[in-house]
């Protein structure tokens, strides 16, 4: 196959891995890390990428999407040309912890939880993944202050449980995160993440990374329980749930397909 990579930078050591020991023909493009700080300024790159992969010449067997939700910004976009294929997957923390029950098992109950990997320290700007659009637009990154002015203490109290069980609050304001492949361990980027962290009088957690779901991506392994695989003109929609999470959807807006 002839596939076209379209990927966030933060994935850039991973993806390059695995696309060395690939079967198939790759073309790689990777978007800036900063594009997700505005999930319409990402979702409009993306779009333009995708089309200008289709616009191309090339026929693509499939253009391969090296991202998750990432608070919305792949919701709505469409391949005119190639089948469009993107994980079942959050944000970019699914790839790094290799499956979307990894993710869960780690993050269900601080989604908005800070952290780190290689592509994160060495891609400039934030250290750190800090809450995204979505995780926003969701709340998880008010504080509990916040929801008293807004909603009173006793509403307050049961959005902040319904939101944040076992006192998430305290693992996301103490706790720093570094997911470690074990193929990047020499980097040394586990010890930098500690050392900050020490600095700020946080806690230190290392959680071991792995590759299987972004080897599987790159390697054409699609299996639907693990990808979303659109046929051309269906789009991208949103489920958030934490097994499904994407389904694809017709233009006109109609169910579709899981």
């Amino acid at each position: 196959m002839l596939l076209k990579i379209i990927a966030c930078e933060v994935f850039t050591r991973e993806i390059c891995y695995c696309v060395a020991t690939a079967p198939h023909v790759v073309d790689l493009e990777f978007t800036p890390k900063g594009a997700h700080t505005d999930a319409n300024v990402l979702r409009r790159l993306l779009q333009l990428r995708i089309d200008e992969a289709n616009a191309s010449g090339k026929n693509y067997d499939a253009i391969v999407l090296g991202l998750g939700l990432c608070g919305n910004s792949t919701v709505g976009l469409v391949s005119r040309g190639a089948p469009l294929v993107i994980p079942r997957a959050h944000d970019c923390c699914t790839l790094f912890m290799g499956s979307k029950e990894r993710y869960s098992e780690h993050f269900a109950d601080n989604p908005s939880q800070a952290f780190s990997s290689a592509g994160y320290i060495e891609h400039g700007g934030d250290f750190m993944r800090e809450a995204d659009e979505f995780h926003r637009q969701m709340g998880f990154d008010r504080s509990y202050a916040e929801y008293v002015e807004q909603y009173g203490a006793e509403n307050a109290a049961f959005i902040w449980e319904t939101l944040h069980p076992v006192r998430v609050e305290e693992q996301r304001d103490h706790r720093v995160v570094y997911i470690e492949v074990p193929e990047f361990a020499h980097l040394g980027y586990a010890d930098q993440c500690r050392e900050k962290a020490e600095a700020e009088g946080k806690c230190f957690l290392k959680l071991e990374g792995n590759l299987d779901l972004i080897r599987k991506l790159v390697h054409g392994e699609w299996d639907s329980k693990e990808f979303l695989v659109l046929k051309p003109n269906e789009v991208i929609a949103g489920v958030y749930d934490w097994d499904q999470v994407l389904r694809a959807a017709p233009p006109d807006g109609a169910e579709g397909s899981p």
